[in-house]
């Protein structure tokens, strides 16, 4: 038995809470039961919650600082204790949130109407973060074998022949895979070989399961200037609310000028006290936390897997290598998107996000990041429905 209690169930409505309390936006119904925006149902660690309590009980929250010792190398512990290697604290950079830290990022590396390669399907939002940014949005789809998804190399060549950058997610939101090392290093040749700057979204890289090993991009060169990392410990520790992500960014030149557009361009040098302080006590004391939470959520993917097979059989699902998004295969459903959501809403009174919302037709995303109790209410929803549609 753990020191943590991921199965206590925890009363979120009437908390502004976007994933329950404001259902109706994406789903059109409010009294679902919310499978959706990819945060977790569990309270953030002993140690967060401490350091934040006695924060709170100082009473003054004026302007602060995120550029020092404390703050840097907490991040830099975290990389060595968990990921085994050693990055220097003077690439650590502090930005509001990742996709801040993209957008940003996009306007540095790359001029108006030049190409920005991703793999889809793909996080939604990075569909308008590039299309805003006035980028060409230019789609490597991975390719769909037996259950899990790999990357057409072939593909990837030629799209990157005339691109400025790679938007890559490692480990990738939705489909949960874990890019191996052979893979990330075959992507830094063919990037670097064609001047092409990576940016890498590692911010589920916490939540990866046994048959997978998640590796940081910068570990894998040592020309590190073409590639940068983005990320935060708000998805594995569920702050996401208190605001705070960082990135690894070697390259001195591209940090002077990441921080001339956070201070004097958008004035958001001024760190939130609170987040910095959750990233600080998430990373020196929360380890446990990190490794009780992956092993119930992997007993979690276990167990979807196992009903899905005996309850709903027509529907393709195999347990990622990472993330807590389970990515349903349900095209054998035979339904459109808009028949199929009609019945979970409806019917089962469920609210799980199309795949299409991601760029993959015929696919459901499942956040499994919560009691099993819930979990198992969920899938009882979904068989419901489904129960009322199949052919």
């Amino acid at each position: 038995m753990g020191k943590y209690d991921f199965n206590e169930v925890v009363d979120r409505k009437n908390t502004y809470c976007t994933q329950w309390d404001y259902i109706e936006d994406r789903f059109g119904e409010a009294d679902l039961l919310p499978f959706s925006i990819s945060d977790t149902e569990f309270r953030v660690p002993t140690p967060v919650l401490t350091a934040i309590q006695k924060r709170v009980a100082h009473g003054v929250f004026g302007y602060s600082r995120w550029n020092h010792e404390a703050f840097k190398g907490s991040i830099i512990q975290w990389y060595k204790t968990r990921f085994d290697v050693s990055f220097n604290k003077d690439w650590v950079l502090y930005s509001p949130t990742v996709c801040y830290a993209i957008s940003v990022l996009l306007r540095l590396k790359s001029a108006e109407r030049d190409r920005v390669v991703v793999f889809s399907p793909m996080y939604d939002a990075f569909y308008n973060l590039i299309r805003e940014n006035n980028r060409e949005l230019v789609e490597s789809k991975l390719l769909w074998d037996n259950g899990k998804y790999r990357i057409d190399f072939d593909q990837l060549e030629k799209q990157v022949e005339n691109a400025s950058i790679l938007l890559l997610t490692n480990p990738h939101n939705p489909t949960g895979r874990v890019f191996d090392k052979e893979e990330l290093t075959r992507i830094i040749e063919i990037c670097e070989r064609n001047g092409v700057f990576i940016i890498s979204d590692d911010i589920h890289m916490d939540i990866v399961y046994k048959n997978a090993q998640y590796t940081p991009i910068l570990s894998l060169s040592e020309n590190r200037m073409n590639m940068c990392i983005c990320t935060s410990a708000s998805k594995t520790m569920n702050t996401p609310g208190l605001i705070g992500s960082y990135l690894l960014v070697p390259d001195e030149a591209l940090r002077v000028a990441f921080l001339k557009q956070l201070k004097e361009r958008d004035a958001l040098s001024s760190v939130s006290i609170l987040g910095m302080y959750a990233t600080m006590a998430a990373y020196n004391e929360s380890a446990d936390y990190a490794d009780e939470m992956v092993a119930h959520l992997e007993g979690n993917m276990h167990f979807v897997k196992s009903f899905i097979d005996e309850q709903m059989p027509e529907i393709k699902f195999e347990i990622p290598e990472g993330t807590y998004l389970a990515w349903l295969d349900v095209s054998a459903l035979g339904l459109t998107k808009d028949a199929l959501q009609d019945a979970l809403v409806h019917v089962g009174k469920v609210a799980i996000m199309p795949g299409e919302t991601y760029g993959g037709e015929g696919f459901l995303r499942l956040n499994v990041a919560c009691s099993r109790s819930k979990l198992v209410d969920g899938l009882e929803r979904m068989h419901k429905a489904i129960q009322t549609v199949r052919r």
